[in-house]
This record gives structure tokens, C-alpha cells and sequence, in this order.
């Protein structure tokens, strides 16, 4: 597949600010099954100060500076993409047992090497550590002896069948206790809530964040801005590597899903934000669109 996406975000304010540090995390990642063909990052006004690095989980940030008074600032992010099945599909499906999975990452032992890259992910943050009712729903699924892959299959498809989808009902802080007593929340919450099960189990589980191609229904055209920034949740899985789950959609993410960044939690992969030098309100706009160029 080659996609185009464009991510634009506007900020309106009731009165000048004459200065603003702000970090970007828009550039999509270079994965097996995804290659980054074209990146355009466009800032109005014109910053002063234009950084670009790496973080720690080798997401590629943006750091710039306006330091000119204005009441409105505009970032665009447009990228083009190709991607393929994930590398996972062409390994097959790993046999190994969750419990061999969480002897191995407890002792450090993955794949005969010591890997610290991979066991930092067994251990929560303050926003997916897991409950007792959150680890009493994540052993439901892990039963004895069964294998890594199916536990991680069946608790996603649950969470996709057990809450529901609910715009505006939670914000990016709202605590998993609150999701799990309402049933309901957004794709934040769905990969937050999976990352703390699959961790109170001793599994190895990141939040990664990216965009999905929307189908619109028979007959009806594309809405511009329809697309949105999305989320789910990646499980190392030994045999096959990081294997990613969507249980907002109760599907595995494939080549019409575009990633843009992994960590821990959401807040490791925010895709804007900064401070700004003034004490008003603002209006915050977000649109995106992804367009299939073949495939």
C-alpha cells in the first residue's frame, strides 16, 4: 500500500503569545513493513529554532520555537508511506506458552540474550498500573498452557466486545479504574487497558500510536479530516517479535495502518505539545487525512 497523510493542527488564541517551545512526534517511523518515502513539516509562524532527534524509544522528535508574537499557530505534518504485511505473518504463529514467555523475561533470558530493550516494557507506568479488577479480567484469558499469541488474541477481542467506544467520555488521564467501572472509553484507553493486563501477566507490551485508513460506506465520499490519530498495542512475543493488536477494532493492524511512534503509555508518543508564554484560553483544531495512492 502508499498512503499520503496529512496531520494538521491549528491553535487559536483570544490574545498574542510572544513565545512557544513545542515537541512534535509526527514523522512516521521506518519499520520492516513500513518505509517513510516522503516527510514535509511546515510551522506557521516561521520558528526561530528547528531541532530534530531521536528520543529514547527512537522515535524521531521535532523540538521548534516561535518566538514572534502571533494568535494563531498552524503544524503540518505530510508524509507519503509504503507498507506491507507485517514481518510477523511471514514467521507464522508462535506456539509458546505465556508461561514460558514470563520465565524467560523475568530472568532476562529472551531468545538466549539478555535484552533490556525489550523487558523495560514489563513494567508499568503510573497510568497502566494494573488493578485487581484489571488483573483479575487479563487471567480470564490467560489460562494454563496456552500459547502467548492466543491469551493476547482473546483479551483484545474481550476488551473490543466487553466496552464500548465512547468519543468525549475520558480524557488522556483518566484512570483505568474509571474505564473499567464504566465499560467505556477511546483507543487510548482500549491500549492502555491492554498494555496493564498483558503486564500484571509478566508480558512485555508497548502503546504505539498511528493513524488508520477509513473506509467510508458504499456510495459515500471520503470526508476530508475524517481520519484520526489512533492507538493499540504491540506484544513481544518470542518466535515472531512484536506482534500488534487493535482492540478498538478487534483486528491485527496490517498494511492500512500507518505507525508513527512507540513507548510505554500515550505520553511517551504524544503527537504535539509545548508551553506557551501567556495566561488565555485557546481553541485546539485537529484534522487528518490519510488517502490510498495505490495498493
Amino acid at each position: 500500500m502508499l498512503y499520503s497523510v496529512k496531520h494538521t493542527t491549528v491553535y487559536t488564541y483570544t490574545d498574542l503569545v510572544p513565545l512557544c517551545h513545542n515537541l512534535a512526534i509526527l514523522s512516521p517511523r521506518n519499520t520492516v513493513s513500513q518505509q517513510c518515502r516522503e516527510f514535509q513539516f511546515d510551522i506557521t509562524p516561521v520558528p526561530e529554532v528547528v531541532e530534530v532527534y531521536n528520543d529514547f524509544f527512537g522515535n524521531k522528535v521535532y523540538y521548534f520555537v516561535v518566538e514572534q508574537e502571533h494568535k494563531e499557530l498552524t503544524v503540518t505534518a505530510s508524509s507519503v508511506i509504503e507498507s506491507t504485511a507485517p514481518e510477523w505473518k511471514q514467521s507464522g504463529i508462535s506456539g509458546v506458552s505465556w508461561e514460558t514467555v514470563k520465565n524467560r523475561l523475568g530472568s532476562g533470558i529472551i531468545n538466549d540474550t539478555v535484552d533490556a530493550a525489550i523487558k523495560q516494557y514489563t513494567f508499568p507506568t503510573e497510568i497502566t498500573e494494573a488493578t485487581p479488577s484489571v488483573k483479575s479480567y487479563a487471567q480470564k484469558s490467560f489460562t494454563s498452557g496456552r500459547s502467548l499469541y492466543e491469551a493476547a488474541f482473546e483479551l483484545t477481542g474481550r476488551i473490543y466486545k466487553d466496552f464500548k467506544y465512547t468519543a468525549g467520555f475520558t480524557t488522556v488521564s483518566t484512570p483505568l479504574s474509571a474505564v473499567m467501572r464504566e465499560k467505556k472509553g477511546v483507543c487510548q484507553d482500549f491500549a492502555h487497558l491492554a498494555i496493564a493486563c498483558l503486564q500484571s501477566m509478566g508480558m512485555a507490551a508497548r502503546y504505539v500510536s498511528g493513524y488508520l485508513e477509513t473506509v467510508p460506506p458504499p456510495g459515500k465520499p471520503k470526508l476530508v479530516g475524517s481520519d484520526a490519530s489512533h492507538a493499540w498495542v504491540s506484544v513481544y512475543i518470542p518466535g515472531m517479535g512484536w506482534v500488534d493488536f487493535d482492540p478498538t477494532n478487534n483486528k491485527h493492524p496490517d498494511e492500512q495502518y500507518i505507525t508513527i511512534g512507540w513507548g510505554r503509555n500515550y505520553f511517551d508518543v504524544v503527537p504535539l505539545r509545548g508551553v506557551i508564554q501567556s495566561s488565555h484560553k485557546h481553541e485546539l483544531e485537529v484534522s487528518v487525512d490519510v488517502t490510498r495512492l495505490s495498493g
